[in-house]
This record gives structure tokens, sequence and C-alpha cells, in this order.
């Protein structure tokens, strides 16, 4: 009797999910951002939502530098700073 489990023939092939994964910064490329941001966070009490641009800019830096996926910074809760910062844009005629 064999005691070795064999489930088949098919090999599992995991696959990262679509968000909550991505390259770390190896090369430091965002660590500004990242460093401001987390300055925001600890001068605020960790309370995120007062460190909004900060970080926005950090995931701008990390989709920049396709350390992850683009995605518009409205899908990813920024709206609002992207529309304030639309309108602080002069008219180009």
């Amino acid at each position: 009797m064999s005691t070795a489990m064999n489930f088949g023939a098919k090999s599992f092939k995991p696959q990262p999910p679509d968000k909550g994964s991505f390259p770390l910064d190896h090369f430091g490329e965002c660590k500004d951002f990242k460093e401001r941001f987390m300055k925001c966070l600890r001068e605020n009490h960790f309370e995120s939502t007062l460190c909004r641009p900060e970080s926005k800019s950090y995931l701008e830096c990390r989709m920049e530098r396709q350390l992850m996926a683009k995605e518009p910074l409205e899908k990813l809760g920024f709206k609002d700073l992207v529309d304030e910062s639309k309108e602080a844009e002069p008219n180009k005629s």
C-alpha cells in the first residue's frame, strides 16, 4: 500500500491577488514619499484621513515606477483630491 498522496497530474499554479500584493521597493525609489506619509501618520496619532495627500503622492510614485498596477486615483478613493488639483490648474487656452 502506498503512503504517498497523489492528487492527480494537475499542478497548482498560484496567482497573486489583483489587489493587495505588489513588489517591494528594493531600490527605495519611493522612500521619500513613504517617509513623509509615515511622519504625517505619527504626527497625527495614526489618523490616516489627515494624511490623504501624502498617501496619494506615495501611491502615485509607486504607479509611476511600476511598483504597483496603475489605477485611476478616483478608484483608489482620492476623487476629492483629484478634483481639487484639477480646479487648481490654470485654464490653458
